[in-house]
């Protein structure tokens, strides 16, 4: 995984897929570039600052086998800055 990208564990409903693009635009928008820092050079600081907000990593409990998971969870990938080569990383601890 690179530095601007996410994984984090909620609802697969698309209302709030939608709700986390605006929420995270809002709190973290992409244009102007000129207003970060970061981005003498590059123009994806706020990709940086929206994989702050949603994570790095899960921790998921397997029980009998099975990802132990509300109703309607399940684990996402969150992709802020798409120009880059991607690699999932998958660690099982345990018995």
């Amino acid at each position: 995984m690179h530095i601007t990208a996410s994984v984090f564990i909620n609802d697969d409903e698309s209302g709030l897929h939608h709700d986390y693009d605006v929420w995270l635009e809002k709190l973290a928008p992409h244009a102007p570039v000129s207003q970060y820092w970061h981005n003498v050079g590059e123009d994806n600081a706020d990709a940086h600052m929206k994989r702050q907000i949603m994570g790095r990593e899960v921790v998921v409990a397997v029980t009998e086998g099975r990802l132990d998971f509300g109703t309607w969870e399940q684990i996402f990938y969150g992709e802020f800055d798409g120009r880059r080569k991607k690699r999932v990383l998958v660690k099982i601890v345990g018995e």
